[in-house]
């Protein structure tokens, strides 16, 4: 194990994140997952069948708590005595037009995506400065490359994770910490049925028909995407590379979209987003 065996992997309750967090209880590592369910202390500990060494204890943490973040974190802390790896994981999803959108539902897409993320990582942070090792991995998403139209404030959250995330690579690097974005597409989970339509969008929006046809085609996208395995692959790679890569996009068919956006003209991108979507 290059950064060490403890994990902190947010928002391990289902999805992506349960995924993560089986994969690496059965390859030997202490996992604590987050959920924002109650949770009393030692109750939820789930034990690897391939590799007995390796466990999953959920513990109760609502990233968009500063004092939640800081017990879990402490509770942590006081078992194993450090972090070796943080996988920031939890988010959620709103859609709906920009114009539909309130200032309060677009605060409440970053109060998890980006502010979750950042209340974690300064809880982490100063932990794995003592040891001066440790690896950051942030799930962003290809919506944070390409923004999606509908999913403005989705893409707006993960595009603000990517620029953090970068910054926080080079401020790190001096201690001995690396930081990492996975970027997944679409994907089987209950993710989709679990994203929030903002509350204007109804039968007086402009936008009714667009609106309508985006999420639709949103749905049957993921309900035919892979399932969240796939990411859980990714972070097994990057937790045995010592000097990982600034990002890792997930999946082939996804790769090759991601490298046309960067040597096709923007317009021509914007067509083919605007005709899928």
């Amino acid at each position: 194990m290059v950064y060490g065996d403890t994990v902190l992997v947010t928002g391990a309750s289902s999805g992506v994140g349960k995924s993560i967090a089986q994969m690496l209880m059965e390859n030997g590592y202490k996992v604590y997952g987050t959920t924002r369910k109650p949770v009393e202390p030692g109750s939820q500990i789930t034990y690897g069948k391939k590799n007995k060494k390796g466990f999953i204890e959920m513990v109760a943490l609502d990233v968009r708590s500063e004092d939640s973040v800081k017990k879990a974190v402490e509770y942590i802390v006081k078992k194993e005595g450090k972090i070796d790896v943080l996988i920031n994981n939890a988010g959620i999803g709103i859609a709906g037009a920009v114009e539909d959108t309130a200032t309060e539902e677009a605060y409440e897409q970053f109060d998890t995506n980006f502010f979750g993320v950042l209340r974690v990582c300064r809880s982490v942070i100063p932990i794995m400065r003592m040891s001066r090792n440790g690896l950051i991995i942030n799930i962003s998403s290809v919506a944070g490359l390409i923004s999606i139209p509908f999913q403005s404030m989705y893409s707006a959250s993960k595009y603000a994770l990517e620029a953090i995330s970068e910054a926080l690579r080079i401020e790190l690097k001096p201690f001995g910490i690396n930081v990492v974005l996975v970027e997944p597409g679409d994907m089987k989970t209950g993710f989709t049925w679990n994203r929030k339509i903002v509350k204007a969008a109804n039968n007086d929006s402009a936008y009714k028909e667009q609106f309508a046809k985006s999420l639709n085609t949103m749905i049957k996208d993921e309900m035919s995407g892979p399932p969240p395995d796939i990411v859980a692959n990714t972070v097994m790679k990057l937790l045995r590379i010592k000097k990982p890569p600034v990002r890792v996009v997930v999946g082939i068919k996804y790769k090759i979209i991601v490298f046309l956006k960067r040597i096709l003209p923007a317009r021509f991108v914007e067509y083919v987003v605007s005709s899928i979507y």
